[in-house]
């Protein structure tokens, strides 16, 4: 079999054949004229080849398994080899997340001693395993999916909507006032000591109420100096609760209450359930002259959206198309 035929079948490049042959994994007969000729076997080895460092091993490292399909065995893991080798991967992989799981803890007690030298005393944002609102949270949050309501929202008219602000005043959404609008929407912000909804952090984009408010606390000012008039969060929540948490956080923007969901019922914003409650995705509106003109969604990381808005609005100065 020519390097070629065995590259298209074992659907890899001649490069990697020719790199296989080279440490001695697949070695071709060479033929009078000078060309490579492979036996069929050598199809199943790249293949396991393949597949192995589809797994994490390096070429080297699947060399037992190689030897074993040329000694004749159906499967590359049927010597006692292989299996060591099955076995001292695992050993490595697992020492080496050891020294991850070490390493992680580290930056996150050097994150959570930033974090509360920031925030108000009594509140203690990222104690191990916990979230910026004191409740548990999951290492690997799931990723909120796309469904594509940002695409229609982009040129769409804010809805002749008032709401009520935690500063005691109404806020009319088609009469924001010259200049940008950040306008971010959240689902719902954690109190220490009370339980979130039951399955709360195995819902996409749930997570990061607290860590996102704290993020546009933290930019506001940047933000206000690269175009924003404005800044405004907006959920479901009433106006109390809202109230509580704009001062636990010392949030320097106002906080709008819709628990009748009339945003929601006016621009078909996505909502999910928990907890027997109707809450609001998490996306961010940038509004100009009552326009939506950009839209943040899915939002994720909701720590580092913020920054995200920050960089939108540096690289799309106002008057700019």
């Amino acid at each position: 079999m020519r390097a070629g035929e065995l590259a298209r079948q074992a659907e890899v490049t001649v490069r990697a054949l020719r790199y296989y042959e080279k440490v001695g994994l697949v070695v071709p007969v060479r033929l009078p004229n000078g060309y490579r000729d492979y036996d069929p076997v050598a199809v199943r080895q790249v293949r396991e080849i393949r597949e192995l460092t589809g797994l994490g091993l390096s070429v080297e490292e699947t060399r037992p398994f190689v030897e074993c399909l040329a000694s004749g065995h159906g499967s590359g893991d049927e010597c006692p080899a292989s299996l060591a080798a099955y076995r001292d991967a695992i050993d490595a992989l697992s020492a080496r997340i050891v020294r991850l799981t070490r390493r992680r803890d580290a930056l996150a007690q050097h994150l959570r001693a930033a974090a509360e030298r920031s925030m108000p005393s009594g509140v203690r944002p990222f104690a191990a395993g916990h979230g910026l609102d004191g409740h548990p949270v999951r290492c690997d949050p799931p990723i909120p999916s796309d469904d594509g309501t940002a695409d229609r929202l982009v040129g769409v008219r804010l809805p002749g909507v008032t709401l009520p602000a935690t500063d005691g005043s109404t806020v009319g959404l088609a009469a924001l006032g010259p200049g940008r609008t950040v306008l971010y929407v959240y689902p719902l912000t954690g109190r220490p000591g009370v339980d979130l909804p039951e399955g709360w952090d195995t819902i996409p984009g749930a997570q990061g109420c607290t860590a996102e408010a704290c993020g546009f606390r933290d930019h506001h000012a940047e933000l206000i100096g690269a175009g924003a008039a404005r800044v405004y969060g907006l959920s479901s929540q009433p106006g109390h609760y809202q109230r509580e948490v704009v001062s636990r956080l010392r949030l320097p923007f106002t906080m709008l209450a819709d628990p009748e969901f009339a945003v929601r019922d006016a621009l078909r914003l996505p909502t999910f359930s928990a907890g027997g409650m109707t809450l609001y995705r998490r996306l961010t509106m940038i509004v100009r002259r009552d326009v939506i003109e950009h839209v943040f969604y899915p939002v994720y990381p909701p720590a580092q959206h913020a920054g995200e808005v920050l960089g939108w609005l540096r690289t799309h100065p106002e008057g700019t198309r």
